[in-house]
């Protein structure tokens, strides 16, 4: 049975990976930008936010430390 070696085994290149540098960079430029101001509700108001997370933290499954009973 033939075994594989390293170069039967590399991972194609895909997403950025695959990208031309100079590509990748322009992407990262735009950073948000396709998306309008008043459409970014946390960065506008930081209260909303911080209670958007604290919703989060409560509800996930895995979430916080629970006290312990000593």
């Amino acid at each position: 049975m033939p075994t594989l070696d390293d170069d039967t085994r590399r991972k194609s290149r895909r997403g950025f990976a695959a990208m031309d540098p100079e590509r990748r960079r322009e992407i990262a430029r735009q950073g948000g930008s396709s998306v309008p101001s008043e459409k970014r509700s946390f960065a506008q108001n930081r209260d909303l936010a911080a209670n958007a997370g604290r919703k989060g933290g409560s509800i996930s499954r895995g979430g916080g430390r629970k006290p312990t009973v000593a």
